[in-house]
């Protein structure tokens, strides 16, 4: 119906209609004729009602249309109707209960009113119809071909009527012309609109826009197009169209433009074709000409859609930088430097004569297909091919190490630089790579990666790094404990005497756990002193306390990703406990002069030499800590527990620390071995290494053997009785100082100070708690202001 077909809506007609209800076969073709030529809507719409009017004595017939609010009918043709029902209906709402039309456009089917007076759905126009003599009103709505309203034909008698089956075909029919009426004038009002606005939306067109048919003749050109040219659309059109397409065209480009587009419309797919067109100015300009093709329903060309583009600039700069090209090949020929001039995807263009000499090719090969995999190295083709499409991407200087072979049959590093040559538009139309050899330098690293690997491991194992030595049962439990915990994230607290190998322990552990190729810091919380512990374990900002000036990280974010080793924690300070805990618990630590957590990934493990439930017990340790710590317990044994070890390790320390001075060491005397063995070692491993190294510097001959005097040990001193007291009462009386003063909360003088709570003078109290070396400022409570 959109296409105004009528011929396909005929079928809709009865073929074999009643006598009495038959349509004159000449009034049918006149309504179609009308249809089909170019008359007005309201005048198609108003011969279809006189059509029908004809066909039966005092029918009266309309035609509304829906408004564009999609809400209300408008006529579109009665011009039988008495003008007092017309003012009185235009305009009717679409609804359920609005007489026979607003009703029939809503229910999308026929409404067949017999009487008007008795009727509900007339109560409105009740008065109106009565007024113009109007007792029967059959309305049916006009449907497009997609199912949508377009408004109703109706039909009304001077009497009370009942339409008969006949009728009820009839006013069917009227609908239907009448709606294959309206689709087919509104579809060529929205073509000649769209055209409208297609012709005035090309000549805005900052480009030159043809249209042709579907073999090429012009058939539109814009605005500009026109202009340029100094040609109308009629002359353009009109005859001797060849001989000026000749005198537009430059003669060098004629024969094979004419070529080109013949074969691309041939085609009936997109093309381009470059050629030079002459001005009204008599000048000619390069111009590149796409054509696109518009199909119809079968797939054939209906339409050529050619746009024009002034590229005459661009030409120019092509041919300046062609210019431009050529001397850089002289300069680049002269230059002793492998040079590889490439286009902005990487496709090589040109390479230098050092670049020819050094490969063998010629100028042809380098930029053949395959030339990369001719002469780059097989192991570096894929690292090179990801590394280079990234850099060519990012449009910036890049730089690749590969092997290329020479012409000698072997492979040499080069250190390949690339750097983008850009346009005034900033585009990169050139990349110009240069090799330098850096094969010495590659050769000369590896070797000496070789060396520092060979020296990695000579350190690790002169270093005891991990050198466990023994094999006695009590050692082996502890092995076998390190694998089975190395390889989780579990807190691990290793217990022992000093000198048993705890760090070495702590070592194996990280060595082979997945942290093991990260940091591995250890920090003995002993040797650091209380007033730094915090800034040493967790960092300072900038202007945290006198003399930060500057932030510096604590020893748990240098440890990120790997492991920290807690020697000796059980000496950590009870503020530092309740930091460490956070840390175990949270996952983070707070930098000293910040409260801003700071996440880190750290595996915590800890050592002591101390009780730590006995600590717990004089409440020095924190028993919710201990827990955290103590997830996974190691025991190291002391060296006289494992005494069978104690001959490994003598020639352990005796090779080691003879290649350290010097001297070759065959024999070791039996009554040495037999004193060690004998001996229990109160500093364990590390007191042997210790008496092993000065016996290894003082022997003068191959013999190694130790003055026994050295494994003497004094009996204990044991304070005298006095002694003993007299350190009691000192323990009491700073004991009692120090109640005093946390009652005072630090105050020494005055009626609430520690010294009236002692009954003691000032100066006195004064005097002992220097002598007792007593902080009385840590007693003192902060004052709110």
């Amino acid at each position: 119906m959109a296409n105004g077909k009528a011929s396909l809506n005929l079928q809709a007609l009865p073929t074999s209609p009643s006598p009495a209800q038959t349509l004159p076969g000449d009034a049918v073709l006149d309504a179609l004729k009308i249809i089909l030529l170019d008359a007005p809507l309201n005048e198609v719409l108003t011969t279809i009602t006189q059509l029908i009017e004809a066909h039966n004595e005092g029918m009266l017939c309309s035609i509304f249309l829906v408004d564009e609010d999609g809400l209300h009918l408008r006529y579109g043709a009665a011009e039988n109707l008495p003008q007092i029902y017309r003012a009185a209906t235009d305009g009717m709402c679409i609804g359920p209960n609005v007489g026979s039309c607003g009703t029939a456009a809503y229910l999308r089917q026929p409404v067949f009113i017999a009487d008007i007076l008795t009727d509900p759905k007339w109560v409105k126009f009740k008065d109106s119809a009565m007024a113009a003599g109007l007792r029967a009103a059959w309305s049916s709505p006009i449907l497009s071909h997609d199912g949508k309203v377009l408004g109703t034909f109706d039909m009304y008698y001077r009497e009370v009527r009942h339409p008969g089956t006949d009728e009820i075909q009839l006013i069917d029919y009227a609908s239907r012309i009448a709606g294959i009426a309206i689709e087919q004038r509104r579809a060529e009002e929205k073509l000649r609109r769209d055209e409208r606005e297609l012709r005035q939306l090309i000549d805005f067109l900052p480009q030159h826009v043809l249209v042709l048919d579907g073999e090429g003749s012009l058939l539109q050109a814009n605005r500009m197009m026109l202009d340029y040219s100094g040609h109308t659309l009629e002359g353009m059109q009109g005859a001797g169209t060849d001989e000026r397409h000749k005198m537009d065209l430059h003669p060098d480009d004629l024969e094979r433009a004419r070529s080109e587009r013949r074969c691309g419309l041939a085609s009936g797919v997109p093309f381009d074709v470059e050629k030079r067109m002459r001005g009204k100015d008599g000048r000619y300009r390069w111009f590149l000409f796409r054509y696109n093709p518009l199909l119809n329903e079968q797939g054939r060309v209906k339409r050529w859609f050619a746009t024009a583009t002034d590229i005459e600039n661009l030409k120019q700069i092509e041919e300046k930088l062609r210019e431009e090209e050529r001397e850089l090949r002289r300069i680049t020929d002269a230059i002793p430097q492998a040079i590889v001039v490439q286009d902005p995807s990487g496709v090589s263009l040109y390479a230098n004569q050092a670049t020819l000499d050094y490969i063998g090719l010629t100028s042809e090969d380098v930029v053949a297909p395959g030339f990369r995999e001719r002469i780059f190295h097989p192991d570096d083709l894929e690292r090179l091919g990801g590394e280079r499409k990234a850099g060519l991407a990012r449009g910036l200087p890049f730089e690749i190490e590969h092997r290329a072979l020479g012409k000698d049959g072997q492979y040499r590093w080069f250190l390949i630089q690339y750097n983008p040559f850009r346009d005034e538009q900033g585009r990169v139309i050139r990349w110009y790579a240069t090799g330098t050899d850096i094969d010495d330098r590659k050769r000369s690293e590896d070797r000496t990666r070789n060396e520092n690997l060979a020296l990695r491991e000579q350190i690790d194992r002169d270093s005891m790094f991990e050198d466990i030595v023994g094999s006695s049962e009590a050692l082996r439990k502890v092995l076998r404990q390190v694998g089975k915990v190395a390889h989780s994230d579990s807190t691990v607290l290793i217990l022992g005497e000093t000198g048993t190998g705890k760090e070495l322990i702590a070592r194996a552990i990280h060595k082979r756990s997945n942290r093991g190729e990260r940091a591995f810091i250890g920090v003995n919380c002993a040797a650091i002193p209380v007033s730094l512990i915090a800034s040493e374990l967790f960092g300072y900002e900038k202007g945290a306390f006198t003399g930060a000036t500057q932030r510096r990280l604590g020893r748990f974010e240098s440890a990120n990703g790997g492991t920290i080793f807690l020697d000796e924690v059980g000496d950590l300070p009870p503020e530092i406990q309740i930091a460490l805990l956070r840390v175990l618990q949270e996952r983070e630590i707070e930098r000293v002069g910040s409260s801003r957590p700071i996440p880190v990934d750290v595996r915590v493990l800890a050592a002591t030499h101390r009780d730590l439930n006995a600590l717990v017990a004089e409440g020095k340790f924190r028993q919710d800590l201990l827990y955290r710590l103590n997830v996974v317990p190691i025991e190291m044994p002391s060296l006289r527990d494992r005494a069978t070890d104690i001959p490994l390790l003598v020639e352990y320390f005796i090779d080691r620390f003879g290649k350290k001075a010097g001297k070759k060491i065959r024999t070791i005397d039996r009554k040495t071995l037999k004193l060690f063995q004998a001996y229990d070692w109160p500093g364990n491993v590390r007191e042997l290494q210790n008496v092993i190294e000065r016996a290894v510097i003082l022997c003068e001959g191959d013999t190694f053997c130790v003055d026994e005097t050295w494994l003497k040990r004094e009996p204990p001193q044991v304070a005298s009785p006095r002694v003993a007291l007299n350190g009691a009462l000192l323990r009491q009386e700073k004991e009692m100082i120090e109640a005093a003063l946390a009652e005072s909360r630090g105050r020494i003088s005055g009626p609430t100070g520690a010294a009236a709570k002692l009954g003691l003078p000032t100066q006195t109290l004064d005097s002992k708690i220097k002598r007792l070396r007593i902080n009385k400022y840590r007693f003192k409570v902060p004052q709110i202001s």
